[in-house]
Order: structure tokens, then sequence, then C-alpha cells
């Protein structure tokens, strides 16, 4: 049986998801399940985690970004959100997404 889907809207950058259009600023429109919108919202918050890890580790200045294992986590995640906001995106979501390039081993082209 097929679940549902309804609309959200995706800020990235703060790791929001909404039903509604006009409540805050949004980057991405999708069309998603409860069982797929629980899956990104599992992702924001792993990378909320990383980001307080990161926070903690920026205080020691001798280890470099590229030698991080909460950084690696971070952009894991990141590459991830992207991912699914591109197979759940609509058409201008998946355009963005191509012509940034951040998926470009996983996307159409």
């Amino acid at each position: 049986m097929d679940q549902q889907k309804n609309t959200y809207y995706i800020n990235v950058g703060r790791g929001e998801i909404s039903r509604s259009s006009t409540d805050s600023p949004w980057n991405f429109k999708i069309e998603a399940t409860d069982e797929e919108i629980t899956r990104l919202r599992q992702i924001f918050d792993a990378n909320y985690d990383e980001e307080i890890d990161g926070f903690w580790r920026a205080h020691i200045p001798f280890r470099e970004y590229h030698h991080d294992r909460s950084n690696d986590e971070y952009d894991k995640h990141m590459l991830k959100v992207y991912q699914m906001i591109y197979e759940l995106g609509d058409q201008e979501a998946k355009q963005h997404i191509d012509n940034i390039g951040i998926l470009k081993d996983f996307t159409s082209e």
C-alpha cells in the first residue's frame, strides 16, 4: 500500500522541514511520505550532533578540517540530505542540485 505524499518545504542551512511555504524561508520543495520525512529529520538531527562536535573540535587549533571525523560525518550527512531532496524534489530542486554539482556522481547527468 502506497503512503500518501505531502508537500514539504526544506531549508537546508537551518535543517528545517515545514508544511507551510510562508512560515519561514525555504530552499527546496519536495513531495514525501511520513516515513521519508522522518528519515530526512533523522539526517538533519545527526548533522546537528556533528555540528556540536565540530564546535568543540574547533577549539583545537592544530587539527585541520580534512583530518576530522565529525567534519567527514557532517559532509556525508549533507550528501544524504541533497540525495533525498533530489529524489523527492520538484523539477526546480533537481535542476538546482544538478547546477551546483554536489551530486554529480548520483544525478541524471
